[in-house]
């Protein structure tokens, strides 16, 4: 199997992740889990009040860390954190990224109204 094919089953996973749905905070930890898959870490950081903190992680942080931001609606919400590929993984690292965005809200405050993600 190509690195390419193996990348495309990693974000086929995890779109069926998403639409399985379930708690957000479950949702993100079997993303990190297929991620895992492919990479010897993964994990998400939150922005809180403007840092960010330490999420949810799957697999030891040894080596080069490949970061993304992970953007809401223009925002900057997450970071989604890597061990291993190379920059050929970018695009499918962004996908996920984009993909997961509405999930990883978790300093947002909605006032208690619903939240629409369009």
């Amino acid at each position: 199997m190509s690195r390419e094919d193996e990348l495309a089953g990693v974000v086929t996973r995890i779109e069926q992740i998403l639409e399985r749905g379930n708690d957000a905070d479950d949702v993100l930890r079997d993303v990190l889990e297929a991620l895992h898959a492919v990479y010897a870490y993964a994990a998400l950081a939150f922005v809180e009040e403007g840092q960010l903190g330490a999420g949810p992680s799957s697999g030891t942080p040894v080596g080069f860390l490949r970061t993304v931001d992970v953007l809401f609606r223009g925002v900057k919400v997450a970071e989604l954190r890597v061990v291993g590929g190379d920059d050929a993984d970018n695009a499918c690292l962004e996908r996920v990224a984009a993909l997961i965005s509405p999930h990883c809200l978790v300093a947002w405050d909605t006032g208690g109204a619903r939240w629409d993600s369009d």
